[in-house]
């Protein structure tokens, strides 16, 4: 770095209101958000690690997805809650490249573990015989060693370059973190290698793990309709109800936040966008998997009767 790029130590971010009535409320808000998130996550996680007859396939896979709601939330929200409730609006620069990394590399993970989880639930009811076999503990700890390190190393080259930029037209991003259309929209540099870079990471890894999911479904939804009742059938379904909410959120989200031209960024309606992306899916993601799930609430009972 040179110029004044290596004078450059911190960033002024946005924060959603500058209102001294609404720092108050907004700072509870997003202060129970954070809280329910920790710990509805912590519990399932808990809960997973704790009882030996959850320790299958899919609760693995869930355990993962807790572990990283938690620490996708806690990258963000404990500076956010600072933020709003100080109004001390400050990231340093190498706390801002950190989270740009952090939340590219859980992002991604999380994406690629949902894509997995699909072809768990297609392994389970298209493959059943086969499924003891295919899906054994020890070849989902390699599809899990295998997902977290594809996810930790995806973002390093946009990371890398980023940091690599000039910022001397302005140190003010227009989001409340450090992602990477706030950062290109305020760089002086050419941005062209990594807009490009980032359409093809992003569609490259959005279309295979949509497709993964997609066409695990259309196998699911194949055989679900060949069972002869209705019983059956609705019961093989529920098995995929939670999983699909999700990821039906996530894609959701995901979508609204990144796949589009940077020309349309608009720092409002990109922050709520944002907003939901990082905190609506961790929110969701243990009731949605848990309320009608009776096998892990009869563990979670038990682990309460042990605990008192």
């Amino acid at each position: 770095m040179s110029g004044n790029q290596s004078k450059l130590t911190s960033f002024t971010v946005l924060c959603f209101t500058e209102e001294k009535y609404l720092q108050i409320p907004l700072f509870i808000l997003f202060l129970l958000i954070y809280l329910i998130i920790i710990l509805g996550n912590a519990t399932v996680f808990t809960t997973i690690t704790l009882s030996p007859k959850l320790h299958t396939p899919m609760y693995m896979f869930l355990g993962n997805l807790s572990f990283l709601d938690i620490s996708y939330i806690s990258t963000t929200f404990p500076k956010l809650l600072h933020m709003v409730y100080t109004q001390q609006k400050t990231i340093s620069f190498t706390g801002c490249i950190t989270q740009l990394y952090v939340l590219g590399a859980f992002g991604c993970t999380e994406g690629i573990v949902l894509a997995i989880m699909a072809y768990d639930r297609y392994m389970a009811i298209c493959q059943p015989f086969r499924y003891a076999l295919l899906m054994s503990l020890k070849h989902c700890a390699r599809f899990i060693a295998g997902v977290w390190a594809v996810g930790l190393l995806d973002p390093v080259p946009i990371v890398l370059l980023t940091a690599n930029l000039l910022f001397c037209s302005s140190h003010h991003i227009d989001h409340f973190y450090c992602d990477i259309i706030p950062l290109l929209k305020i760089t002086c540099s050419d941005t062209s290698t990594i807009e490009i870079l980032i359409y093809m990471n992003g569609v490259i890894m959005f279309f295979i793990t949509m497709a993964l999911t997609s066409i695990s479904y259309v196998f699911i939804i194949c055989t679900i309709l060949k069972i002869q009742t209705s019983q059956g059938r609705q019961k093989a379904f529920s098995t995929c109800t939670s999983h699909l909410t999700c990821v039906t959120i996530f894609y959701g989200t995901i979508t609204c936040s990144y796949l589009r031209p940077t020309t349309s960024y608009n720092p409002v309606q990109d922050s709520c966008f944002a907003l939901l992306y990082v905190a609506l899916v961790p929110l969701l993601n243990p009731f949605i998997y848990t309320l009608k799930n009776k096998e892990f609430k009869d563990n979670l009972k038990k682990i309460g009767i042990r605990i008192y």
